[in-house]
C-alpha cells in the first residue's frame, strides 16, 4: 500500500510531503493507522547527515502512536482496534545472546532502526511521519489506557531512553540522582527518577527552567555556567544521567559522583568526549553509556508511566510545521516534545 508521509529528500534539506510504500501484512505483522508521532532530536541528527550518511529519501519518527487496523495470521499480542506504540526499533535477529536476553536494542547483528535501518528483507525502514506503518508484533507495545496518546508517544523513545539506566543504576529512595539537561529525555528523567523516589537534582546551563524543573519533581535545580555550582556538589550524587548531545566536560561531571556513583551518557553529541582517568580511578567512578531499552522494558516503563500519571510535556503540531519544529528544537525554543498530528498528514 501506498501511504502520505513527510520525507527528507537529502541531507540539510527541509523535509516535504510524499508518498512512500508499506508492505503487505505478513502472518507476524501488524498495520497501524498512525496518530501521532513525536520529533526527537534523533530525527535531525539523521536528516542532517550528523551520524554519516543516509539511504535518503528518509522518513523519521520512531515515537509512534496509533490504532492496529489489521493483523497477520498468526499475531495474537494485539488485536485490531487496540492502541498501539513503536519506539526506536522493528526488528532484531531474534537469537543472539542479547536478544534473548530481553537486550534487543544490542542486537549482535545490529536491531533494525524504526527508519533509515535495512530490515530483514532488505528494504529500508520508514518511520512514523507517516499515517501508517507495518511492524512485527514482536516490536509493538501495548498503550495502557491510562495514558493521553499525544504525551505517550515521546515515552517510546525519551521515557524508556531515561527509564532504563534509571532502573539499571538503582534510582530509588535514598539515592541522589542528577540530571543533565531539561529539554526532551531530561525532563522525562526528571519525572521517572521522582516517580521511582530518588532525590533529583537538575543540572541546566542557566536557571531560566527552574520553575518548570521543580514543577515536574526536581528537589534541587543548579546552573552549571556558575563555577560554584560544581564546587559546592562536588561528591554528591549516586547517579548523573546526562541528556544533552553536546560537548561536556566530562571530568567536571564526574567530579559531582560519590564513591562508586556512575555517570551516563544518553545524549549522543556527533563529536567524541574526552576523559582523564583519574577522574575515575580516584572515587571508584564509572563512565557508562545507554541506549533505550528491550521490548518488555519499554513495555514496564509504559505501565510504571501509566501508574503513576506521567506524559511528555508536549507541543502538538500539524505536519505543515515539522522544519519549523527543527529550527525551534535546534534553538532549544520547546517545552519539550513536539508531537505531530499524523491526521494533518495528507
Amino acid at each position: 500500500m501506498r501511504v502520505n508521509a513527510y520525507a527528507a529528500p537529502a541531507a540539510g534539506q527541509p523535509l516535504a510531503p510524499t508518498t512512500i510504500e508499506r508492505r503487505d501484512v505478513g502472518p507476524d505483522d501488524v498495520l497501524i493507522e498512525i496518530q501521532y508521532a513525536g520529533i526527537c532530536h534523533s530525527d535531525i541528527h539523521t536528516v542532517n547527515g550528523d551520524w554519516g550518511p543516509q539511504p535518503f529519501p528518509v522518513v523519521p519518527g520512531h515515537e509512534i502512536v496509533g490504532t492496529v487496523v489489521e493483523v497477520g495470521s498468526a499475531v495474537t499480542r494485539h488485536r485490531v482496534g487496540a492502541r498501539v506504540g513503536v519506539g526506536c526499533m522493528v526488528n532484531s535477529c531474534g537469537e543472539c545472546v542479547n536478544c534473548t536476553n530481553g537486550d534487543e536494542q544490542y542486537c549482535l547483528e545490529g536491531m533494525v532502526g524504526t527508519y533509515a535501518g535495512t530490515d530483514r528483507d532488505g528494504t529500508t525502514t520508514q518511520g512514523g511521519y507517516s499515517t501508517h506503518v507495518v511492524v512485527d508484533a514482536d516490536y509493538v507495545l501495548s498503550v495502557p489506557d491510562g495514558l493521553d496518546p499525544a504525551a505517550a508517544a515521546p515515552l517510546l523513545c525519551a521515557g524508556i531512553t531515561t527509564y532504563s539506566p534509571l532502573r539499571r543504576w538503582g534510582a530509588g529512595p535514598g539515592k541522589k540522582v542528577a540530571i543533565v539537561g531539561l529539554g526532551g529525555l531530561g525532563h522525562m528523567g526528571v519525572k521517572i527518577a521522582h516517580a521511582l523516589g530518588a532525590e533529583v537534582t537538575v543540572l541546566s546551563q542557566s536557571l531560566k527552567k527552574q520553575e518548570d524543573g521543580l514543577r515536574l519533581g526536581a528537589d534541587h535545580y543548579f546552573a552549571t555556567n556558575d563555577s560554584g555550582t560544581f564546587e559546592q556538589l562536588a561528591g554528591s550524587f549516586d547517579l548523573v544521567i546526562n541528556t544533552v548531545s553536546a560537548h561536556l566536560d566530562v571530568d567536571a561531571y564526574l567530579g559531582l559522583l560519590a564513591v562508586d556513583g556512575t555517570l551516563v551518557n544518553v545524549g549522543a553529541p556527533p563529536e567524541p568526549l574526552s576523559v582523564n582517568v583519574f577522574s575515575l580511578i580516584n572515587s571508584r567512578r564509572s563512565f557508562a553509556g545507554s541506549m533505550i531499552g528491550g521490548i518488555a522494558q519499554t513495555q514496564e516503563m509504559l505501565d510504571f508511566c501509566a501508574e503513576h500519571h506521567i506524559g511528555s510535556e508536549v507541543e502538538v503540531i500539524t505536519a505543515d510545521r515539522i522544519n519549523e519544529a527543527y529550527e525551534r528544537v535546534l534553538a532549544s525554543d520547546v517545552r519539550y516534545r513536539f508531537v505531530i498530528d499524523v491526521s494533518s498528514i495528507g
